[in-house]
């Protein structure tokens, strides 16, 4: 536990006893020469309970950098076109690794997405990597990040503090945040680019207060500062391209910080599963740990809905998912186990693309097997698939399309039914 607990709290932190300004955001002057620093992630006029701010003490202001210069990360795109996307059923083996070293932000290969610039809509991405960031610091204008670790233990160090991030965690950096990811070996897994409005948690319904990800499970590191590091470089990602500026030390330099745009963690495990207790399913919204909503009430930009270990105990039903074609498009991915429409070809890792009115359901072997099957109470284990799902179509990158990792057979699954 990090000892600061809630999603979108108000909260405060100092690695110094004292540096905090106590009573107002911008004294005169700060304790030990420390600059105050707004970074709002909202608009001022917002209403209160979705307005998004923290206020930053650290020892530089963030406008001492060098001038920015263009640079490249060729497979990290924000581009979407139609060019490469069908309404086939797609499906990706799980991402090799790099055969050099290649850090976090270069190990980023984009696979899909939908809205580009214009503040909705989503990129999403994989990662592979084998080398740590160093001294090399990065933020995203474009969108929040939502990181979800497949293999390998991430180190991210933010603004406002440390975070160790395994498989079967999630964290989530906020637009415009400055951090690193150093790593031990390597690491592998998913990122969700949220162009639209912030995540936060779905409203529960005639569920009522409790179930689904609660409050208190999401956790924010306490406010830490790199001392140490010189010659150091900020990447920057802005309307999709990329920018390189020199730094004389490293960014992350806040000993202090209050507000309620910060970084959290979550750990999976936690999520309070719904499910039925007598026939039939409810619908897969039922699994939904955050959602970004859209301007029309009721269909989100993105929700990220998980999969994890629980009893199926319905009666005289098909327990696995049932065949459907959905207006909403979903990308899966597969953290550990296996998915229960999809026994063999879905590896963890590798990931699924069904878009808008795209038929899908389970592979024939399923289907055999749970037509037949004796209905008991049976506890589904060693699993957490999860799923991104928008009401726009995912296009998929030439990346995606051309990859080796390409499942050219995944049609395959359905034969014979």
């Amino acid at each position: 536990m990090l000892g600061l607990s809630g999603l979108h709290n108000h909260l405060e932190s100092e690695a110094i006893a004292g540096s905090l300004p106590i009573g107002q955001n911008s004294p005169q002057k700060i304790k030990d020469g420390l600059y105050a620093e707004l970074l709002s992630g909202s608009a001022f006029t917002q209403p209160r309970n979705e307005n998004r701010k923290v206020w930053l003490y650290k020892k530089r202001p963030s406008v001492s950098h060098g001038k920015f210069a263009a640079c490249d990360y060729p497979m990290f795109k924000s581009t979407f076109s139609e060019e490469y996307t069908s309404p086939e059923q797609l499906r990706w083996k799980p991402t090799p690794y790099p055969n050099k070293e290649c850090n976090f932000i270069e190990g980023i290969i984009s696979m899909a997405g939908c809205g580009e610039k214009s503040q909705h809509g989503a990129g999403i991405h994989h990662y592979a990597c084998n080398k740590s960031m160093n001294n090399e610091y990065f933020y995203n204008t474009d969108g929040e990040l939502l990181i979800v670790p497949q293999e390998g233990t991430l180190k991210v160090f933010t603004e406002t503090g440390k975070f160790e991030v395994s498989p079967l965690e999630i964290i989530l950096i906020p637009r415009g945040m400055k951090f690193k990811v150093d790593i031990k070996e390597k690491a592998r897994g998913y990122i969700l680019e949220n162009y639209g409005a912030v995540f936060r948690l779905p409203d529960l319904g005639p569920i009522g207060s409790s179930g689904l990800a609660n409050v208190r499970d999401f956790q924010t590191a306490p406010a830490a500062f790199e001392e140490g590091k010189k010659d150091c470089v900020l990447v920057c990602k802005f309307q999709g391209k990329f920018f390189k500026a020199k730094l004389s030390e490293s960014p992350l330099d806040v000993v202090a910080w209050h507000g309620n745009y910060l970084p959290f963690k979550y750990d999976l495990t936690k999520f309070n599963t719904i499910n039925t207790v007598s026939f039939d399913h409810p619908d897969p919204s039922i699994f939904t740990v955050l959602t970004s909503p859209s301007h029309t009430e009721g269909k989100a930009n993105i929700d990220f809905v998980i999969f994890p270990p629980r009893w199926m105990v319905a009666e005289n039903t098909f327990r696995p998912p049932y065949y459907h074609r959905n207006l909403m498009s979903e990308y899966m991915g597969l953290i550990q186990g296996t998915y229960d429409a999809k026994e063999e070809g879905f590896l963890p890792g590798g990931a699924s693309l069904h878009n808008s009115m795209a038929a899908h359901g389970p592979e024939k072997s399923v289907f055999d097997k749970a037509s037949e099957e004796e209905l008991k109470p049976q506890k589904f284990e060693n699993t957490m698939a999860f799923m991104f799902e928008g009401h726009q179509i995912f296009n998929i990158t030439e990346a995606a399309a051309n990859a080796d990792f390409k499942d050219s057979n995944y049609l395959d699954c359905w034969k014979g039914l």
